[in-house]
């Protein structure tokens, strides 16, 4: 155990910590996430959903403090208790996710790590072998420091911690490990290579061979049977090359609008999942900024998942002189962390991107 010990205790601590900090850098993307485990279709637990912010935000806090505090030796027997707490509840979420194939992606690691549901849960099952390895042996976590460090430093862990979330909600996240970062071209990253490895499928095909079924398996080619055809199966065995962004579009009621914008050398993107539920200060820092990017020679479009009630609705109470478009809801959550946001682009490429707090910021 002298020797278990402090190997467990620096990789749970060092783990939680970069698990925790990527997800404090999003809390609003794992709260999304939340979201999809609240839901009537996963747990059912819908009257969470309103909380879901709060409860992310606490959480990843949490997560980081915890590990921080194994690390320096701060209350051993809270820590340990509350790791063992934290992975046996995690470890039971990711394998109801990956059993029932319920959440594709647990968001552990955010979007800098993607994780299928059955290696989120092989992950939690590895990280509970070495937690129960500090529970057993937790009287040989001693502090790293005396008693005023270590709690001094607990202290500062929970504060800066805090403080970090804060910001990134405020502002936007630090680190943008999605697909709609600034320097990244969306048409690009919509585009399939020409070379891209095609997704390799295997199809059963059953026919009625003079009254007795006859199974024959290929790899897509409709198979030579002297029979009558009554079913086929498809089954992935490797996927193939997916681009990173598949949901994406700006649409009208009646075309899809999305190469014709996004072509454009001077392209202002206003950005709105919900206009419903969109901060009115946001709302109202929309006009002036619109105005003088026209003025400039910039094209401006909204994008939302609204219906066209409340975007005539929006557009009249805060007297906007550009259309909203329609995009998928999901998408534009994963566009830009805040309601609204805006992102201005050239030819496809984001050149910025601003949490509305900023809209001040850019520079036209």
């Amino acid at each position: 155990m002298k020797i278990l010990v402090p190997i467990s205790r620096i990789f749970v601590g060092i783990l939680f910590i970069i698990s925790g900090f990527i997800k404090l850098n999003d809390p609003l993307g794992f709260s999304y996430k939340l979201q999809e485990y609240f839901s009537a279709e996963v747990l059912n637990l819908p009257f969470l959903e309103p909380y879901a912010l709060a409860i992310s935000v606490l959480v990843v806090v949490f997560e980081v403090v915890l590990g921080v505090f194994l690390l320096i030796g701060y209350k051993p027997k809270f820590t340990v208790w509350s790791l063992l707490i934290m992975i046996v509840f995690f470890t039971f979420l990711t394998f109801y996710s990956a059993y029932f194939d319920k959440v594709k992606d647990c968001g552990c690691f955010g979007d800098a790590l993607k994780l299928t549901p059955w290696e989120s849960f092989t992950k939690d099952v590895v990280l509970l072998v070495f937690v129960l390895i500090l529970f057993i042996g937790k009287s040989y976590i001693y502090p790293v420091f005396k008693p005023l460090p270590t709690t001094a430093l607990a202290f500062l862990s929970f504060i800066a911690s805090l403080g970090f979330g804060y910001h990134v909600l405020m502002h936007l996240p630090s680190i943008d490990f999605r697909a709609y970062k600034i320097g990244d071209n969306l048409l690009t990253n919509m585009s399939t290579p020409d070379n891209a490895p095609r997704a390799v499928q295997e199809f059963t095909w059953v026919f009625d061979v003079n009254g007795t079924q006859e199974t024959v398996v290929t790899d897509g080619y409709y198979p030579e049977v002297n029979g009558d055809y009554l079913s086929v199966e498809t089954k992935v065995i490797k996927q193939g090359y997916q681009p990173s962004i598949l949901d994406f579009s700006i649409e009208s009621e009646t075309e899809d609008l999305t190469d014709y914008f996004l072509m454009n050398e001077k392209l202002v993107m206003v950005v709105s999942y919900s206009l419903e539920t969109a901060e009115t200060e946001g709302l109202e820092k929309l006009k002036s900024f619109s105005e003088d990017a026209k003025s400039k020679g910039y094209k401006v479009v909204g994008l939302s998942a609204s219906g066209n009630n409340a975007k005539e609705n929006i557009k009249s109470s805060f007297g906007l002189d550009f259309e909203f478009y329609l995009c998928d809801e999901k998408a534009l959550k994963t566009v830009v962390r805040s309601n609204p946001g805006v992102l201005i682009l050239s030819r496809g490429t984001v050149e910025q991107k601003v949490h509305w707090n900023d809209i001040d910021n850019l520079d036209l």
